[in-house]
């Protein structure tokens, strides 16, 4: 079964992550945006959510999850929670 680490940042609005997106992407650091303006409670961690199998998130997040380039911020992604930005940090398939 693939697994993957990812991070994220919940935010409750398309227009926030994008603004978020492209501070991250001027070089702010995601883990201090995580930790300011994530909704999420891995917010505490930098939005670290940990090691997880397919299928365990919902299915828009784990699409990008198991799809995306590691290292590399996805996003603006829209989940019943709200818009996420989403680095995978590693995947084994």
């Amino acid at each position: 079964m693939p697994f993957a680490s990812a991070r994220h940042i919940l935010v409750s609005t398309e227009e926030k992550a994008k603004e978020l997106k492209t501070a991250i992407e001027n070089g702010a650091d995601f883990a201090q945006l995580a930790k300011e303006h994530s909704s999420c409670p891995s917010k505490r961690d930098g939005g670290n959510l940990g090691t997880f199998g397919r299928g365990q998130m919902v299915p828009e997040f784990d699409q990008v999850v198991f799809s995306a380039p590691v290292n590399e911020v996805q996003g603006p992604v829209k989940t019943q929670f709200g818009y996420h930005l989403v680095e995978v940090t590693s995947r084994q398939d």
